[in-house]
């Protein structure tokens, strides 16, 4: 069994078309047909059934395609930290992060490595708080920001780098601009504007306002930070957010208004697999994160 077989078999699977993905191999259609052939042979059973000019996956060929696509990962996990133990300062980083870093945390931080290590390359991911976690854990990620940390996990390695507040976030026409500090349960009839349900932040709002006892009347939902804010300043409703999304500005026709009571707070942090190790590049950057945020909490 070659590894040729095993990448050509995956991009077959993933077609359910040999000559698409001989075009995407760069390869003779007969060459990928070839090896598809001698893997079925070498294995003993069909991979594949063939309906018209496509194929699909035997039940059998499904089962080999999730062992198959493991093994390539770690495969190439493994060539990657071999790259990057001969030359650590020319590794690439790949992280993921949610939404809610994206704004200020992730630039601010890979702005100052890179001013350290200007050869080390970024592959950055975007995702939901729970297909990060997953990524961590099946080795498409190796490391990954999130707010909140998630609970303890055998599998993870979870570091603290800060802490923040929620603050409720206005229209300037809202009758609770002019307020300095607004307790919580004051929010009981006012229109919200969350994330969507099954988002982290829509969770944490919830649980939150649940705890004074109520629950949000949401008048409208947007996937990212940017449809939230604007939102709110087109006078749909009010939203609470954390600190860290306030940092460059607050929107237009916008006011920020610190909750009063209860102080609502998420951790943030960085996540990393605990069942393997880092490559070397992803060592120092993990390590210069912490060291970053340590020095930044000295001056806050």
């Amino acid at each position: 069994m070659e590894l040729r077989q095993l990448r050509y078999f995956i991009e077959v699977a993933e077609r359910e078309h040999i000559s698409d993905a001989s075009v995407h191999l760069h390869v003779a259609q007969s060459a990928v047909s070839r090896q598809i052939a001698n893997l079925e042979d070498e294995l003993g059973v069909q991979l594949f059934e063939r309906i018209g000019r496509n194929v699909k996956l035997t039940p059998i060929g499904k089962i080999f395609l999730e062992h198959t696509l493991s093994a390539i990962q770690a495969i190439d996990f493994a060539k990657n930290q071999i790259d990057d133990y001969l030359n650590p300062e020319k590794g690439t980083i790949k992280i993921g992060f949610p939404t809610s870093l994206a704004g200020h945390l992730l630039p601010t931080v890979i702005s100052a490595f890179k001013k350290e290590h200007p050869n080390v390359a970024f592959h950055l991911r975007q995702g939901s708080y729970n297909y990060l976690i997953e990524a961590v854990k099946q080795r498409e990620l190796n490391l990954a920001f999130l707010g909140p940390l998630p609970p303890k996990d055998s599998n993870l390695n979870n570091t603290i780098l800060f802490t923040e507040n929620f603050s409720i976030l206005v229209n300037v026409n809202h009758p609770f601009a002019n307020r300095d500090r607004i307790p919580l349960i004051d929010l009981r009839n006012e229109d919200f504007v969350l994330f969507p349900e099954g988002y982290i932040m829509q969770k944490l709002v919830v649980e939150a306002c649940n705890s004074v006892g109520f629950s949000p009347k949401v008048s409208s939902e947007g996937e990212d930070m940017d449809a939230i804010k604007g939102l709110v300043s087109a006078g749909i409703g009010l939203t609470l957010l954390p600190e860290s999304t306030f940092y460059d500005s607050t929107p237009r026709f916008t006011k920020k208004i610190p909750i009063e009571l209860p102080n609502i707070r998420r951790t943030v942090g960085i996540i990393s697999p605990a069942t393997r190790n880092l490559s070397p590049s992803e060592k120092v950057f993990h390590d210069f994160v912490i060291h970053f945020f340590s020095l930044l909490g000295q001056y806050q």
